[in-house]
């Protein structure tokens, strides 16, 4: 199959293929197998339906108008289902620069309860096709210190490359000082890796945040399995001692060695 990708100013459109459907209230609103994905901004796109494939009589236009210089102007509409009211949830392109758009539907994500993919269901915000997550098992000897004091030491990391991202670094538990570490309430959600659980250090002035894993990660990554990995945040470049990205407190500095193979 041939995909079409067109662009305007920072914008692009293209066809998708992949059945999308958003609920609101237990309510189907949006089903289609031909959605557009509306890059609005770089990191990820929007999903957008063609307008008959969206419950009609689940829509009150509002009588405003939004104005996009790249997507031209679209019509706003609540959204009334299964109980739920959405104010300017959705809105509808008649006419715009790029023909593809033309009478769609752009849905709020923030105002649905539930989107899913096919049959499985989708948190955050879209998934970008041209982001890729690979999870391969390495023998590289990844060593995480905190003001000198080893938090971690592994020789099995598992390595995570994720397109634009630098390379993390998962650790088994079984490797990790887990005595020096502290739950935290946080919690986070990737629509490519699925939740995950923070710790702190587990001592006064504390750095929070600083290592995490996913207790029940999305089935094509079942690798990171919270049973099995904590990541700790920090990252490595080819074997030279980095700052920690996530670093917040300047007193604690973060480093991960890996020495030269």
């Amino acid at each position: 199959m041939t995909t079409t990708t067109r662009a305007r100013g920072r914008v692009r459109v293209e066809q998708g293929s992949k059945r999308i459907r958003a609920y609101l209230g237990g309510e189907l609103v949006a089903d289609t197998t031909r959605p557009l994905l509306v890059w609005e901004k770089p990191y990820y796109p929007t999903y957008y339906f063609p307008a008959a494939d969206v419950r009609a009589d689940l829509l009150c236009e509002d009588g405003g108008v939004a104005h996009s210089p790249s997507r031209g102007d679209a019509k706003i509409f609540t959204i009334n289902a299964g109980g739920q009211e959405r104010a300017g949830a959705a809105l509808l392109y008649e006419q715009s620069p790029f023909d593809e758009l033309q009478e769609t539907l752009r849905l709020d994500w923030s105002a649905m309860d539930a989107w899913f993919e096919e049959d499985e269901e989708v948190f955050t915000h879209p998934r970008d096709p041209y982001t890729r997550v690979d999870i391969l098992p390495s023998s590289r000897h990844v060593r995480v210190e905190v003001d000198g004091v080893t938090v971690a030491e592994s020789t099995k990391p598992m390595l995570l490359f994720e397109t634009g991202l630098a390379t993390r670094y998962y650790l088994p538990k079984t490797d990790v000082r887990m005595d020096l570490l502290t739950p935290t309430a946080t919690s986070s959600h990737c629509p490519y890796k699925g939740d995950a659980n923070y710790w702190s250090l587990a001592h006064e002035g504390a750095v929070a945040d600083i290592a995490w894993s996913y207790r029940t990660p999305l089935r094509h990554l079942f690798e990171l399995a919270d049973d099995s990995s904590t990541q700790i945040d920090s990252y490595i470049d080819l074997g030279r001692v980095l700052v920690a990205r996530a670093q917040r407190d300047r007193r604690h500095r973060w480093r991960a060695a890996v020495p030269p193979n």
